[in-house]
């Protein structure tokens, strides 16, 4: 995987059409494995962006587990900041 920054991605690049949906897959995954806790409310919009221009449903089963580790990974850091703020 290259070491490269995704940073913001422009609904305009999503909008153009749709892309090989192995390389969508692939962008997917690397949102999940690149995502922080600050930037997880953007990378969950972006991987719902890129899911929903995958054709087939096959496809958006393989991406399925990407997107839920997302979910999950937003559920905790949000459930840790809400127990900072209580002390």
């Amino acid at each position: 995987m290259a070491d490269k920054s995704l940073g913001f991605v422009a609904l305009k690049s999503i909008r153009q059409g749709s892309q090989d949906p192995q390389k969508t897959l692939e962008l997917i995954r690397e949102i999940y494995f690149r995502t922080t806790k600050r930037t997880i409310e953007h990378d969950i919009a972006h991987a719902i962006e890129l899911l929903k221009s995958l054709p087939t449903e096959d496809e958006r089963d393989k991406a399925a587990v990407y997107m839920d580790g997302l979910a999950q990974m937003r559920s905790e850091w949000t459930r840790a900041e809400k127990k900072k703020r209580r002390k």
